[in-house]
């Protein structure tokens, strides 16, 4: 295959195939006849795996180290759990800190509704965003 035959086939661009040619991750051949790149049944599977992974939130590095793993006849299964469970935790970390701010962010734009626009007078610099909480004795705001 050549490279837009196998990103067609793996839903993936051309640019993508070259990527992860130039990255290592695949190894095609060349066509003695005219030099182009071929591309394998066997790099389509590792193309498809590696977008799957990509989906999953797995970076470039620990893609790899996944497919190394494999080459050398190991399970990469332990070491994908333990990322991935990892990974999720982080996740899931930055999801509560993202609605955090979600919320400051609804309760400022509502209070701005109401306060007039001022213009910096050596005193103040926007007064939108340095008074946006005032009224709240004892809020404590998340940063």
């Amino acid at each position: 295959m050549k490279v837009k035959e196998i990103a067609t086939s793996a839903g993936v661009s051309p640019d993508t195939v070259r990527f992860y040619t130039r990255e290592g991750l695949l190894t095609p051949s060349r066509n003695p006849d005219n030099n182009y790149k071929q591309y394998d049944s066997e790099d389509l599977r590792r193309l498809r795996f590696a977008r799957k992974a990509r989906q999953l939130g797995f970076s470039l590095p620990e893609v790899r180290q996944i497919l190394d793993q494999a080459d050398d006849h190991h399970s990469p299964c332990p070491m994908v759990r333990d990322v991935f469970q990892q990974r999720l935790t982080v996740v899931e970390k930055e999801i509560h800190e993202l609605e955090q701010l979600r919320k400051r962010m609804k309760t400022a734009l509502a209070a701005w509704q109401d306060m007039p626009d001022g213009t910096p007078d050596g005193h103040t610099i926007c007064r939108l965003i340095e008074h946006w909480d005032d009224g709240k004795p004892g809020r404590q705001v998340e940063e």
